[in-house]
């Protein structure tokens, strides 16, 4: 491969950094081209994009992106695919599905909500975490209780206050 080639996949890798919000890096080493394909279906229909880079590519192109990505250099060693998403847990669910039936995409890191995670034991706790849009559902659920409670108790006060009155003028009728 020439030194354009290698630059120019640099750069491209150093824009995906910029353009997805989150990324895993795992090892899909050893799959047959059906499994792969099936892969890569499951993939564009929870728009997750997959790429199979070279490790020394893809070092560079995390060290040209402008973060601190240090703690992911370790695990660039054989065969890395690169899931970029905008969403965190969605290839972390695609992934823990997928291996139901196939021993792989190994999870070797993430980078999801500005936060590394390194290591296939961390698949359970990237499929728990919740995205911005459930996050602000369940704050919207949190902040609607309290105010339906206030309606509730107005309400039911109403027809107390409503009972009283009604006693009342039937008293000074009588």
């Amino acid at each position: 491969m020439r030194r354009e080639e290698k630059t120019a996949i640099i750069d491209s890798l150093a824009e995906k950094f910029k353009e997805y919000s989150h990324f895993y890096l795992t090892d899909t080493a050893q799959l047959n081209a059906e499994v792969t394909s099936a892969l890569r279906r499951k993939c564009f229909e929870n728009d997750i994009k997959l790429i199979v880079v070279k490790n020394t590519l893809l070092k560079r192109a995390l060290e040209q992106s402008g973060v601190n990505f240090e703690e992911l250099f370790p695990v660039l060693k054989g065969t890395t695919s690169i899931m970029f998403t905008n969403s965190g847990n969605t290839p972390a669910k695609l992934i823990k599905e997928f291996r139901r039936q196939h021993d792989k995409p190994v999870l070797k890191a993430a980078y999801v909500q500005e936060s590394i995670y390194v290591g296939d034991n961390m698949l359970e706790t990237l499929v728990s975490i919740k995205t911005k849009e459930e996050l602000i559902g369940d704050i919207i659920l949190l902040l609607q209780s309290p105010a339906k409670n206030v309606i509730s108790a107005l309400q039911s006060g109403g027809n107390k206050l409503h009972g009283v009155l009604e006693t009342l003028s039937k008293k000074s009728n009588n």
